[in-house]
């Protein structure tokens, strides 16, 4: 039984791609939140929960800040800021490249605005030399000196996290535990399915279709002997995608199933009997409707 005796609400806020995921997956210890090379992966905010010591972390991982074009893309943006609420602690998430993008000063605003403490983290260091960093410390410096704390790390090697763990401490707030022990996520083990299944949409396919697409997990259930079905329903925006997501004699499908299968196993600890499908619904990133019906909404 854990003694936790306080609370840190963290908001994780970067870019698209710059390892907001990869870092809260590092910091809990286990696979969280979906990871690929790809641009707003994330698309909910997800939180990661740690207790180290006294502490529980509630660590918020959000999507990529970007400029929209969709009403999914407006609803990820929303996500991002809002979380920027009534939080203990922001991190801002960036690479080691001495210059400052839209995309920072504006997280920097906006934790300006809100008035929290922030901790800026220089991620990726393992791809690149030490002497590298003072010139990214400094950019950051000019734009804004008022940084809690900065701390360079890396999400991959796991250097800098117990530095940083510490630092997060001198911000967790006197209260009881949110989370019961053992508990290392705020995601619904049906959630969790769809999320896994979208990953490998993200590994397995090209250029813009992963992006078009979004799954439904339309059954969720466990048999007497432990086994789990689950029937996935992945939509598309055009029929000439589906065609490529279902591939040669069913080949690509097949492929994706069997890698989320083989994770979402991993997940649950029991055999996963996984069902998918394919359908093509038009421009569904543009619906407001559709988006919200897809699970993309306001609590």
């Amino acid at each position: 039984m854990s003694n936790i005796t306080k609370t840190a609400m963290v908001t994780v806020c970067g870019r698209p791609n710059v390892g907001k995921s990869s870092l809260t997956n590092a910091l809990v210890g286990e696979k969280i939140a979906i990871v690929s090379n790809k641009a707003q992966t994330t698309r909910n905010r997800i939180c990661g929960v740690v207790n180290k010591g006294s502490t529980q972390f509630v660590l918020m991982d959000t999507p990529g800040l970007h400029k929209p074009k969709s009403a999914l893309g407006d609803y990820m943006v929303k996500v991002v800021t809002s979380s920027l609420s009534d939080v203990d602690c922001a991190l801002l998430l960036v690479e080691p490249i001495a210059h400052v993008g839209a995309p920072e000063e504006s997280l920097i605003n906006r934790v300006k605005e809100e008035n929290i403490p922030t901790i800026l983290c220089i991620n990726k260091i393992d791809t690149v030399k030490p002497d590298e960093l003072l010139p990214v410390i400094a950019a950051y410096n000019e734009v804004w000196d008022g940084f809690d704390a900065i701390i360079p790390i890396s999400a991959h090697t796991g250097d800098g996290l117990s530095d940083l763990l510490a630092e997060m401490q001198k911000f967790a707030a006197e209260g009881p535990q949110l989370f019961p022990d053992g508990q290392t996520s705020d995601q619904p083990e049906r959630q969790v399915m769809g999320e896994i299944l979208r990953e490998k949409l993200l590994l397995c396919l090209d250029k813009e279709i992963p992006h078009g697409t979004a799954v439904e997990i339309t059954k969720f259930s466990e048999r007497d002997n432990g086994v789990v079905d689950v029937d996935a329903t992945i939509y598309c925006e055009k029929a000439s995608h589906k065609g490529i997501i279902i591939g040669k004699q069913g080949a690509m499908l097949k492929r994706i199933s069997t890698l989320a299968r083989q994770d979402m196993e991993k997940f649950m600890g029991t055999k996963i009997f996984l069902e998918t499908w394919v359908k093509v619904k038009e421009n569904w990133r543009d619906n407001v409707n559709l988006v919200h019906n897809l699970g993309y909404k306001d609590d």
